[in-house]
């Protein structure tokens, strides 16, 4: 019962604080963008960058975690 009470006061506070809120006129933005693409690009790649935060085993090899959704 106590739960309930602090629920409902808590509720009852929100409700004041959302009352003081202001009613404000919407926004609309016009924008002409629709159905923009771009060219693609290939992106540089660069191992090293990559391998920077990896961890690797004796032979050089990445540790890495098997997927969990695997068997």
């Amino acid at each position: 019962m106590e739960i309930e009470k602090e629920a409902e006061n808590i509720l009852n506070k929100f409700s004041e604080v959302l009352d003081q809120i202001p009613d404000l006129e919407e926004t609309q933005y016009i924008v002409d963008n629709l159905n923009r693409t771009r060219e693609d690009k290939k992106l540089s790649k660069n191992p090293e960058k990559i391998l920077r935060n990896t961890h690797l085993d004796k032979q050089g090899s990445v540790i890495a975690e098997k997927g969990k959704w695997t068997k």
